[in-house]
């Protein structure tokens, strides 16, 4: 086999490499975005609840503070997992 065969075979390898990892970015970033959206909704209900958590006139219970606690952990948890995945 020749040089030219060779580094043929070696740019085939690589195309073929390199398109394999651009879907798979793809494909990350969709179930990022995907998971995202999800904490969107999640982030609107947190700010509504420490609106009211913060809001003097509103009566709140510990109990709704500790879940309002809890959904925000969640969050965080959440974002780093996003995170993680588009930094890879």
């Amino acid at each position: 086999m020749g040089m030219k065969d060779e580094f043929n075979k070696l740019v085939d390898k690589l195309r073929m490499e390199r398109d394999e990892i651009n879907l798979k970015i793809h494909l990350a970033s969709m179930d990022a975005k995907k998971e995202f959206e999800e904490a969107e909704k999640q982030w609107g209900q947190l700010k509504v609840k420490a609106s009211d958590i913060a809001d003097d006139a509103v009566e709140t219970s510990e109990e709704f503070v500790t879940k309002s606690k809890i959904v925000g952990e969640e969050l965080k948890e959440t974002y780093k997992r996003i995170s993680k995945r588009l930094s890879k």
